[in-house]
Parts: structure tokens; sequence; C-alpha cells
């Protein structure tokens, strides 16, 4: 069986949503979620257990996204990150079960004492002389 190819797709960068129109139904897919769940070796990592926990992407945006093929697209992100290529099957799947990714991720970054949120530098205010 070969994977259901989207009939639609659009990026909604003010929402930072990417929006797939399949054959029987549509997905809004948040960028945050697509950026921490990058098939990318450097998010996966290269073996079982090599997984590398994405914290600070609340905001993150897609500037651009790329078809490769008939198969997949790359999306290229706004915090620097354009590896990684989202099959069909996997954009399906990551749609299909959003909420249970969603959970999943969150109880990870609670393990890890981890945030969405970015890290905020803050530099010691001095007063003129």
């Amino acid at each position: 069986m070969t994977a259901p190819v989207p009939k639609a797709i659009t990026l909604h960068k003010q929402s930072k949503v990417l929006e797939l129109r399949w054959d029987d139904e549509t997905h809004h897919l948040p960028a945050e979620l697509l950026r921490v769940l990058s098939p990318s070796a450097e998010v996966r990592g290269h073996g079982a257990g090599d997984r590398i926990l994405q914290t600070g992407k609340k905001y993150v945006a897609i500037t651009h996204v790329e078809p490769v093929g008939r198969y997949a697209l790359r999306l290229v992100f706004d915090d620097g990150h354009d590896s990684g290529l989202y099959t069909w099957t996997y954009l399906r799947d990551l749609g299909d079960r959003q909420e249970r990714h969603w959970a999943a991720y969150e109880q990870e970054l609670k393990q890890a004492n981890a945030s969405r949120l970015p890290a905020v530098i803050l530099k010691a205010w001095t007063p003129d002389a």
C-alpha cells in the first residue's frame, strides 16, 4: 500500500501552523510540534535511545517548505534547523496522533525539568555614571 499524499499543503505563517489537507481529513500541525519531533538525526540521534530532547521551541516558526520528490517535505525553521525529511507517512502520523505526541513530549519535558519556553538571558542593569 502506498503512503497517502496530501491534496493541499498550506503554511500559515501568522499562526505558525502547517495545514495538510488529505482525502479524508485536514490536519493543522503547529511548527513547534514539527520542530521538536523532527525526523532529523540532529533530533532523533543516530541510534536507539540517542534522541535529543528539544526545549525552548514554543515560538519557533517555519520559514520555508520545500517538496522532496513525491514523498516528503523539507521544512526550514527560523531557529536555523533545516534537516530531516518529513515523509507523507510521518506527517500523517503526526496529524492522526497529534494529542498523543504532544502528551509524550510534555511528559519528557516534565521528567527533564525542562520547558517549551525559550531561555531568557538577563543582562545586569547598571545606571549610567
